[in-house]
């Protein structure tokens, strides 16, 4: 089983919606920060949301704070991201991730505190592209 596995994604029109899910092994989803990158043509990548599993509370990237939505289902190991009024700028490959051993397993105070660098997530998907259409 992949460490982290990303799935949906694809095509949209601005101001539709999405949904990304994302599957872990047990033990990186257990008591853990996960969340969702992007990277957009030519720009770094950048995280959009994260939350703690064990609790569900979730922060977000101002530039999706209100439009999108980090869910996850503990029966299925899944983290979810729900996309909506979608914009052309949100086109990028969008990688789920889980911070690495230690880092997030009292919460996503320490990932947030960071600036959602990538540097504190450990296990990566391969991403899944998401491209919205003007």
């Amino acid at each position: 089983q992949a460490q982290v596995q990303e799935s949906g994604g694809g095509s949209g029109q601005a101001g539709g919606s999405l949904r990304l899910s994302c599957v872990a092994a047990d033990y990186v989803y257990t008591s853990n920060c996960m969340g969702w990158f992007r990277r957009a043509p030519g720009k770094e990548r950048e995280g959009v949301a994260v939350i703690y599993t064990r609790d569900g509370i979730p922060h977000y990237a101002d530039s999706v704070k209100g439009r999108f939505a980090i869910s996850r289902d503990d029966a299925k190991n899944m983290v979810y991201l729900h996309m909506n009024s979608l914009k052309p700028e949100d086109t990028a490959m969008y990688y789920c991730a889980a911070a690495g051993y230690g880092v997030g397993v009292g919460g996503c105070e320490v990932v947030v505190g960071h600036g959602l660098v990538a540097s504190d997530f450990g296990y990566w998907g391969q991403g899944t592209q998401v491209t919205v259409s003007s």
